[in-house]
């Protein structure tokens, strides 16, 4: 299973719950998670796509960790079994 497979699931997704997963492309700054997903009622979380067993690179991870610092809230998905509970745990957030 490609990384683009599992994000075009998690696109799809977004938008039944009536949000957007918007691709995050932040020229100037690497390692920015792929995805700013926007579900109603103002909740949001940064995610980043992975194939089925990879690991975010060392620059994703400490990024990752520069945004949780800041108080927002982020995720790794390597499988699309994961994307329905994510989406639940960032609704009910």
């Amino acid at each position: 299973m490609l990384e683009k497979y599992i994000e075009k699931k998690l696109v799809a997704e977004v938008k039944k719950m009536g949000g957007i997963a918007a691709k995050f492309v932040s020229p100037g700054l690497d390692g920015m998670p792929d995805r700013l997903v926007l579900l109603p009622l103002g909740k949001m979380a940064f995610v980043e796509l992975k194939a089925p067993r990879k690991k975010p690179r060392p620059l994703q991870i400490r990024r990752i960790k520069q945004l949780q610092k800041l108080g927002f809230t982020c995720y790794v998905i390597d499988d699309v079994e994961q994307i329905g509970g994510i989406l639940d745990e960032i609704q009910s957030s």
